[in-house]
Parts: structure tokens; C-alpha cells; sequence
């Protein structure tokens, strides 16, 4: 920075000292346009910071972000969708740059939970005027990391119904829906949760702190069996996760844990932070508590 910042500047934000800034932009990700590369630049050039802009497509994601990593900057933006953005605060952890993950993905679990917007623009304005430094938390599962929930088992599905609903996409909420419907009862779990007893469940979610509404400390994860008895209940579940929060359902049970194992006699699929996954038939989740530090505004600011 230099000793007297020029007065057509933009203020940076008073909380955290930010010199040095490293962006990686994913122009072939859902929710990013060809113009987005520039425009970031163009946002970035109104502070008096030193940023770099990497423009990477999906082959070239998992080098560009390491390089950018590896060159410690305060800060890494990165505009993709909600997988680069998992991996990114994977490599950052909770000793490297700040992240700033923006929402240019198609659910964008994290960056709304985390800006309360899909606008990137917004969210990078704001957390570069405005930002403090976050820690947040998440949990592993096999090795793979999620930041604001994981489902698993085939009632997962019904999570792209929700979103595809909320973004008024009636046509793929319904082809999502049905095709959760017709894997709701291809074959329960068996799971523990701590050091509880083994239980049976179609599907278990996993909720991060930063996004549970019944957790008061981020001490664990709010983990919820998903356990529909017939197709009335399947379907009223459905409902529940397209309408409200599925959480409410009769068919829901959500309780804290640190720990858990769940495993099946074929290989379970899995929504982390928006993103499918497949696992095998044994499955270990466990809870993160410091996972990365995320330059966000202030949690009650932020309006989901």
C-alpha cells in the first residue's frame, strides 16, 4: 500500500490490515458470465491494495488455487461454484489467507450464508469496506470437507428440489423431487451418533453453526435423521424441504454431535455444501472447529 492512499480511493475496512490480494475466477462456473473476470478487476482497482486476477477454467482450478494460496496473500477471492469454493477454504485452513468466497456457483450455500447474497459484487464491496475476520467452522466427511451442511443417503435429492423451487425453476424442482421420491426407500442406514446406540434412518443431514437455527455454541454439528415411515411421510418431507424447514417435520430428528459413522449396503450419496458426492458404504463424519478464516461482514449483520 502506499503511505498516502489516493483520495479517489475507496476506504478499506478498519478491522483487518489488507495489502495484498490474490482472486481466482472460474468464467465457465453456473453463476459467472465471460464479462466476470473484468468486472472483478475493475471493482478491485477502486482500493489501494496489490491484486492479482487468475482467470482459470475447471482443469486448471485446483493449480490456480494452490498457486494463489502458496503466494500468502491477506486475502483469496475466489468467484466459481460451491465445489471451488469448498476446496479453496480447504487449502486456505485455519493458519492461511483470509477467503472470500464469493457466489458464482448455483446454490451458493456458503457464500449466502456467509454475505446474505448471491450478488458477488455486493459481497466483495462489502466485505473488502466492511469485513472482519470470521472463523468458521464445518465438519469432514471421508476426507471431504463441507462448511454449512451435509445430507446423506438418496433423501438428499430433495435439497436440489429446494433450491431449484426457490430460484423458480418449477420444471427442475419437480424432476428433482421425483426422482428423491423414487430413491427414498432404496435402502436405509445404520448410524451412531457420539457414542450413542446404532439407529436406522433413509438419510442423515449434518448442519454447521453457521447455518443452524437450533445450535447456540459452535461446539458441534446439529445432525438430523431423515426417517419417513411410508410415501405419505416421503412426500410430506418433500414438501417440508421444498416449502419450510424440513427440520420441522414430524420425521425429522435433529439433535448435537461431534461424531458420527453411517453405512449402508450400497454406496451413499451425498450433498456437501451443495455439491453431490459419492462415498461408500461407510461413511465418517466428524466436526471441524476451526476450519478457515472467511473475511465476511459481522454475523448479525448479515440477512439471510
Amino acid at each position: 500500500m502506499s503511505a498516502e492512499p489516493s483520495p479517489d480511493y475507496e476506504p478499506l475496512t478498519p478491522h483487518v490490515r489488507i495489502e495484498r490480494l490474490r482472486a481466482v475466477v472460474n468464467p465457465m462456473s453456473g453463476g459467472v458470465n465471460a464479462k466476470a473476470t473484468a468486472e472483478l478487476q475493475a471493482l478491485l482497482g477502486r482500493y489501494d491494495l496489490q491484486a492479482e486476477v487468475v482467470e482459470a477454467k475447471p482443469a486448471e482450478i485446483a493449480e490456480a488455487l494452490k498457486a494463489a494460496v502458496d503466494a500468502r496473500p491477506d486475502v483469496l477471492a475466489v468467484l466459481a461454484g460451491d465445489g471451488t469454493i469448498r476446496a479453496a477454504g480447504e487449502l486456505c485452513g485455519p493458519d492461511g489467507p483470509l477467503l472470500a468466497a464469493l457466489p458464482g456457483g448455483t446454490m451458493n450455500m456458503l457464500p449466502q450464508a456467509l454475505y446474505g447474497t448471491t450478488d458477488w459484487r455486493k459481497a466483495l464491496g462489502e466485505a473488502l469496506t466492511g469485513g472482519v475476520v470470521r472463523n468458521v467452522c464445518g465438519g469432514v466427511v471421508d476426507g471431504h470437507p463441507f462448511y454449512c451442511a451435509a445430507i446423506v443417503g438418496h433423501p438428499a435429492l430433495w435439497a436440489e428440489a429446494r433450491e431449484a423451487l426457490r430460484e423458480r425453476r418449477l420444471s427442475a424442482a419437480m424432476r428433482h423431487a421425483n426422482v428423491a421420491l423414487r430413491r427414498a426407500f432404496s435402502g436405509r442406514m445404520r448410524f451412531y451418533l457420539d457414542d450413542g446406540p446404532t439407529e436406522n434412518a433413509e438419510a442423515v443431514a449434518f448442519l454447521t453453526p453457521l447455518i443452524s437455527k437450533a445450535l447456540d455454541e459452535a461446539d458441534a454439528l446439529e445432525a438430523a435423521s431423515l426417517d419417513p415411515k411410508g410415501a405419505v411421510d416421503a412426500f410430506r418431507m418433500a414438501i417440508n424441504a421444498v416449502v419450510r424447514d424440513w427440520r420441522d417435520d414430524p420425521a425429522v430428528d435433529a439433535r448435537p454431535a461431534r461424531h458420527a459413522v453411517l453405512s449402508g449396503r450400497r454406496p451413499l450419496p451425498a450433498i456437501l455444501d451443495g455439491e453431490l458426492t459419492h462415498l461408500g458404504r461407510r461413511a465418517e463424519v466428524r466436526f471441524t472447529p476451526k476450519a478457515f478464516r472467511a473475511l465476511a461482514p459481522r454475523l448479525e449483520s448479515v440477512k439471510t
